[in-house]
């Protein structure tokens, strides 16, 4: 493993933990040369579906967008970047376990809603308005009304 202080090559394991959740591995490093310590996380790596975008693009499925995407839906509301995690986490663990080779984005926009919707409401609207992309505020009012009646019942 590369120091990222110095770029050295060579490091040594002082320690290793098993993760929260059991899914990774936290090892605390130190660099042979420059002497600094630092951590790494290692993970399986497992196999997950590709996604097609509504332009019929196939790309890998990106973790980080999805995260970047719900803190970005988020900010400023108390939802923690843990939970954030943890439907991230679960949203993986569902696509690996279905075994298809494919899935269309917006099953994933949608699973993310979903979530969002039961965590902060004011974060499933921020992420529904930029994902769905309302035409006008009619569409968005149309959103609402059907959120506030979700609610009632």
């Amino acid at each position: 493993m590369k120091c990222p202080f110095c770029a050295f090559a060579d490091t040594k394991v002082i320690d290793s933990r098993l993760g929260k959740e059991g899914n990774n591995i936290r090892r605390r490093r130190e660099c042979i040369q420059c002497e600094r310590r630092f951590t790494t996380y290692e993970r399986i790596e497992e196999i997950l579906p590709l996604v097609v975008k509504k332009d019929g693009r196939r790309e890998p499925f990106d973790r980080m967008k999805i995260i970047a995407g719900m803190q970005k839906a988020c900010e400023k509301r108390p939802v923690s970047i843990e939970t954030i995690e943890k439907i991230v986490d679960q949203l993986e663990r569902q696509l690996q376990e279905s075994g298809e080779k494919e899935i269309i984005a917006s099953r994933i926009g949608e699973a993310v809603m979903d979530a969002l919707h039961r965590v902060d409401e004011v974060a499933y609207v921020r992420f529904a308005s930029v994902y769905r992309q309302f035409k006008d505020i009619n569409e968005f009012m149309d959103e609402l009304k059907e959120l506030l009646a979700r609610d009632d019942s």
